[in-house]
C-alpha cells in the first residue's frame, strides 16, 4: 500500500495495464476521462493517424464539430449569445453510442436548413441591395434627362469644343426637329448617342473618370450624383458609400468599353429608359419587387434567427460532447488489439492510491453493461522514471505554478512548493513591507477570492486572469506585508506610536539646535522599530545597517535550509555517495565561511559596545581580511577571534577536494565492483513479461496484481524501453568538478544576491516617504484653511491612485520578481534537480479548460 499522498513530495505512481472489453471501451476511457487520475502511454507510435482504429469515428466526429463551429459563427453574425457552458456543467453525463449517431444526424440536418436559410437570405439581400441601387439610378438619372430634354442647347453647348470633336460632330450633322417629343425636344437616339448608368464606390470615382478620359480621349460626357443612404455589402456586411453615374457616348464600339471599364472598377450597371412616362413604370415596378423582396426577406431573417436561438440553447453542449467524445476516441487509438480475445490493451501511468478509486470505476462500467468478463488491472514493475504529480488545491495550485515554471521536480524528490508558500510571499514582505500597501494587496485578493466562483465564470483578459490565478498568493503576500510594516513601523511611510518610545528628547530645544536622544532606563520597545526612529536625521544610516545585516541573516537561513533538502533527497534515493560527497562537504564548506559571517552579526548586536568602551569591528573587513591575511585582525571582536578563523578557513578549504573527487571515484569503484561480480550494466535492458506467472524475463520474482484476483496477463511488453548511458568515468569527473567551482562561487555571489531585500526595501520606502511629502504633505502645510481643505481633498486623491498604480501594482510586481528569483537561484540550485516528467492525465476538465467553448 503507496503512503499517504502529501505536497512534500510528488505521489507514489504505478504503471498498470488494463485489459479491456472491446464493447465497453469507449466507456471505460469515458469514465476515467471524467475521473482524471490516468495517464495513458501510446502503444502504437509507428503508425499514423490515418491507419489507427478508430480514425472512421474521429473524422465523424470532426465533421459534426465543423458544424457545430458553422452554427456558432453564424449566431456571433446574428448577435444571437449562445448559452454559457457553464450551466452544462454539472448536469453532462457520458453520452451513449445511439445519442452520439443522433447529434450527428440532427446536426447533419440543422446544417442544411441553416445553409438553405443563410442561402437564401443571402440571395435575397443581393437582389434588395440590387433594386435599392436600381431605383436610385432611375432617380438621379432620371433628373438629369429632365433637366436635359429642358436645357437641350446647354448640352449641346457642352459637345462644342475641341476636346469632344467626334460628338461635336454628332451634333452638326444631326436632323434637327425630327422624332422628337410633342414640343420640339430631340431625344438621345435621334442624336446618334448612346449612354451607360449604373452605380459605383465612391472611393473609385477618381480613377474612373480618369481612366475613361484617356480611354475614350474626351468622347463621352458624363454626370455623377452621390447616394445619401449607405449602400451594406451582403457578402461581408461591410457599409459602401457609392455614386450614380450617366455616361452619354456615341457608337457601338464605345459604350462597349465603357461598360468594360466600369465592370472592371466594381461597378454595377443597370438600365434607363429615356422615355419619362417609361422611367415612372420602371420607378414603379422597382419600388413593388423591392417591398416584395423586403417581406420576404425579413420572414427568412426571423426564421433563421429562430433556428439559430433554438441552436443557441444547446449547442455548448453539444460541443462539450463532442470534444470529450473526440478525446476518447484519440486515446482509444492509442490502445493495443488483441484480434483473438476481442481485447483492447492499454498501459497507462497512475498515482498508486488512486488504483482502488480506478478499479471500483471500471468495475461500476462492467456493471453497468451487464458484461460477466471483468476490466484487468495489472499493476507490473519497471525502471522507467514514473511521470511527476504532485496533489494541489485550489490554495497550493499556484504556488506549485512557481515551481514548475522553472522546472518539474524529479519524481519523489523534495517538492520545494511547501516551503515556497511561507518563503515566496515572507521574502517580498521584506521587499515590499508597509502595512497600508499590504492591505490593499491583500483587501484585492481577499475580493477575489470572494467572488471566485463568479469571476471563474466570467471571461477575463490575460492580465485580470493572472492576477485572478495567484489571488492566494497575493492575499499571502499582503498579509506578510502588513506584518513587516509593523515590524518596520511603517504605513504609507508614516509611523504609528501605539507604544511609547524607548528615547526621550532634552526638554529644551532651540530652533536649529542639533539634539540627541537618551534611551529611558529600564524600558525597551516592546516590538519592531521604534517610531521616533522615522524622524531622526541618522535614521536612514541606522535602517540601511539594519536591514543589510537582516538580509544577509535571512539569506544564510533560506540558504541553510534549502540545503538541508540535498541530505533529505540523498537519504530518500540511498545515495551515500550524495551524502558524503555532496552534502557534507558543501554545508561545511558554507557554514564555514557564511554562517561564521551570520553568527558573528548576531554577536555584534548583542553586545553594548559603547558600555565597554570599543567602536564595534568592520564585519566586511573582517570576512575580506578572513581570506586575504588569515589570522590577521583589523578590529578584535572577541577572544581568539584569530584562531578561529584560521580553523574555520582550512576546514572549508579542505572541503574543496572531498566535493571534487569523493563522488567520482567512489562511482568508478562501485562500477567496477558491480562488473566484477557478473551484474547488468546500466545500459542493458529488461524485459517484463506478464506472460510469465512465476518471474519476469530475467528469473527475478514477478510482481504485478490483478483487479480480480486473477494473475493470467495476455500479451508481453516491453516496459524497459529507456535508453541508460553507461558510467564514463571522465563525464562525471567533469560534471562533479563543474558543480564543485559552481557551488564554491554561487555561495559568494547568492548571499550577496540576498542584499536586494535591503536595497528594494529602502527604494519602496523612501518612494512612499517621495509619494506622501509631494501630495498630501504639500497639502497640510498650506497656510490658508481654504486652499489646504481643496489641496487635501485632490491630493488625496492622487495619493491613493498614485499609491494603488505605482507603490502597489509596479513596486509589487517588482518586488514580486525578486523574490522568484531569490528561490528559482539562490534556493532550488541548492536542491533542486528538477528533471522530471509531468503527469499529464487524460482528463476532461484539464481539456475544456485549455479550450473553452464560450
Amino acid at each position: 500500500m503507496a503512503s499517504k499522498d502529501t505536497f512534500f513530495r510528488s505521489s507514489e505512481m504505478s504503471l498498470t495495464q488494463l485489459y479491456i472489453a472491446n464493447e465497453i471501451g469507449r466507456e471505460v476511457v469515458s469514465a476515467l476521462g471524467e475521473l482524471g487520475q490516468v495517464q495513458f502511454r501510446d502503444l502504437n507510435p509507428d503508425t499514423n493517424a490515418f491507419q489507427r482504429t478508430f480514425t472512421k469515428e474521429i473524422r465523424r466526429l470532426d465533421n459534426v464539430e465543423r458544424q457545430l463551429r458553422y452554427f456558432h459563427a453564424q449566431m456571433e453574425k446574428a448577435a444571437i449569445p449562445m448559452r454559457p457552458s457553464t450551466d452544462f456543467s454539472d448536469t453532462l453525463a457520458a453520452p451513449l453510442a445511439s445519442e452520439i449517431d443522433e447529434l450527428s444526424e440532427r446536426s447533419e440536418s440543422l446544417e442544411q436548413r441553416i445553409v438553405s436559410l443563410n442561402d437564401s437570405y443571402e440571395t435575397l439581400k443581393k437582389r434588395e441591395v440590387e433594386l435599392t441601387e436600381w431605383r436610385w439610378v432611375l432617380r438621379e438619372a432620371g433628373g438629369f434627362f429632365d433637366r436635359a430634354h429642358t436645357h437641350t442647347e446647354d448640352i449641346r453647348q457642352s459637345f462644342d469644343n475641341d476636346e469632344a470633336p467626334l460628338l461635336r460632330d454628332v451634333e452638326q450633322h444631326a436632323p434637327r426637329g425630327t422624332n422628337g417629343d410633342a414640343q420640339g425636344q430631340q431625344s438621345f437616339s435621334d442624336m446618334n448617342i448612346g449612354f451607360v448608368a449604373g452605380v459605383i464606390p465612391r472611393d473609385r470615382i477618381g480613377a474612373f473618370e480618369r481612366i475613361l478620359w484617356r480611354t475614350l480621349r474626351g468622347n463621352l460626357y458624363m454626370n455623377q450624383s452621390e447616394i445619401p443612404e449607405v449602400i451594406i455589402d451582403p457578402t461581408n456586411n461591410e457599409e459602401i458609400h457609392k455614386n450614380v453615374f450617366v455616361i452619354f457616348a456615341h457608337g457601338k464600339g464605345i459604350l462597349a468599353k465603357i461598360r468594360k471599364i466600369s465592370e472592371s472598377l466594381g461597378a454595377s450597371l443597370y438600365g434607363v429608359d429615356e422615355n419619362s412616362e417609361l422611367r415612372r413604370d420602371q420607378i414603379h415596378e422597382v419600388n413593388t419587387r423591392l417591398g416584395d423582396v423586403s417581406n420576404v426577406l425579413r420572414n427568412t431573417k426571423s426564421t433563421l434567427d429562430a433556428e439559430l436561438s433554438q441552436i443557441a440553447r444547446s449547442l455548448a453542449a453539444w460541443m462539450i460532447i463532442v470534444k470529450k467524445e473526440k478525446a476518447v476516441y484519440d486515446t482509444l487509438n492509442k490502445f493495443s488489439y488483441d484480434q483473438a480475445r476481442k481485447t483492447l490493451i492499454a498501459e497507462a501511468w497512475c498515482p498508486t492510491n488512486s488504483l482502488g478509486l480506478i478499479k471500483t470505476t471500471l468495475q461500476d462500467v462492467n456493471d453497468r453493461a451487464g458484461l460477466s468478463v471483468p476490466t484487468i488491472v495489472n499493476q507490473i514493475r519497471t525502471n522507467k522514471t514514473p511521470p511527476t504529480y504532485v496533489r494541489t488545491n485550489k490554495f497550493t495550485e499556484a504556488f506549485q505554478t512557481i515551481i514548475n515554471s522553472y522546472g518539474v521536480p524529479k519524481y519523489s524528490e523534495v517538492n520545494p512548493g511547501l516551503y515556497t508558500i511561507v518563503t515566496f510571499p515572507f521574502l517580498f514582505a521584506v521587499m515590499f513591507g508597509d502595512m497600508g500597501h499590504g492591505f490593499i494587496m491583500a483587501l484585492a485578493a481577499s475580493a477575489m477570492i470572494l467572488f471566485e466562483k463568479k469571476l471563474l465564470r466570467t471571461k477575463l483578459d490575460e492580465l485580470t486572469y493572472m492576477a485572478f490565478y495567484g489571488r492566494y498568493i497575493m492575499l499571502m503576500m499582503g498579509l506578510f506585508s502588513i506584518y513587516t510594516g509593523f515590524i518596520y513601523n511603517d504605513i504609507f511611510s508614516r509611523a504609528l506610536t501605539i507604544f511609547p518610545s524607548q528615547w526621550e528628547w532634552p526638554g529644551d530645544i532651540k530652533a536649529g539646535d542639533s539634539v540627541e536622544a537618551t534611551l529611558t532606563d529600564g524600558y525597551r520597545f516592546p516590538i519592531g522599530l521604534d517610531w521616533n526612529w522615522h524622524e531622526a536625521e541618522n535614521s536612514l544610516l541606522f535602517s540601511n545597517s539594519m536591514k543589510m545585516k537582516m538580509s544577509i541573516l535571512l539569506g544564510w537561513s533560506h540558504m541553510t535550509y534549502a540545503l538541508i533538502h540535498q541530505y533529505i533527497n540523498a537519504r530518500h534515493f540511498k545515495s551515500k555517495v550524495d551524502v558524503l560527497g555532496n552534502f557534507v562537504p558543501g554545508m561545511l564548506f558554507f557554514q564555514c565561511i557564511f554562517g561564521y559571517l551570520a553568527m558573528t552579526i548576531l554577536y555584534k548586536w548583542s553586545v553594548d559596545w559603547p558600555a565597554i568602551g570599543q567602536d564595534p569591528p568592520s564585519l566586511l573587513n573582517m570576512l575580506i581580511f578572513m581570506f586575504l591575511s588569515p589570522g590577521t585582525l583589523q578590529g578584535q571582536l572577541y577572544s581568539g577571534q584569530a584562531t578561529v578563523q584560521v580553523l574555520l578557513l582550512l576546514i572549508a578549504v579542505i572541503q574543496v577536494p572531498i566535493m571534487l573527487f569523493l563522488k567520482p571515484f567512489w562511482l568508478r569503484y562501485e562500477h567496477n565492483r558491480a562488473r566484477a561480480l557478473g551484474y547488468r550494466g546500466l545500459g542493458e535492458q529488461s524485459r517484463v513479461s506478464a506472460l510469465d506467472e512465476d518471474g519476469d524475463t530475467n528469473g527475478g520474482p514477478r510482481d504485478s496484481m490483478a483487479s480480480d484476483g486473477e494473475g493470467v496477463a495476455m500479451i508481453a511488453q516491453n516496459i524497459d524501453d529507456e535508453e541508460h548511458e553507461e558510467f564514463d568515468f571522465s563525464d562525471e569527473m567533469i560534471h562533479q568538478v563543474i558543480h564543485t567551482i559552481e557551488f564554491c562561487l554561487n555561495c559568494i555571489s547568492h548571499t550577496a544576491s540576498y542584499l536586494r531585500l535591503w536595497a528594494l526595501s529602502l527604494a519602496h520606502q523612501q518612494l512612499s516617504i517621495v509619494l506622501w511629502n509631494m501630495t498630501i504633505g504639500s497639502a497640510i502645510a498650506m497656510e490658508s484653511h481654504v486652499t489646504r481643505v481643496i489641496l487635501t481633498v485632490v491630493c488625496v486623491y492622487m495619493f491613493l491612485v498614485l499609491s494603488v498604480a505605482v507603490l502597489v501594482t509596479m513596486e509589487g510586481v517588482s518586488a514580486m520578481l525578486h523574490s522568484l528569483r531569490l528561490h528559482w537561484v539562490e534556493a532550488m540550485s541548492k536542491h533542486f534537480m528538477g528533471e522530471g516528467i509531468p503527469f499529464v492525465p487524460f482528463s476532461f476538465k484539464t481539456l475544456l479548460e485549455e479550450d473553452p467553448v464560450d
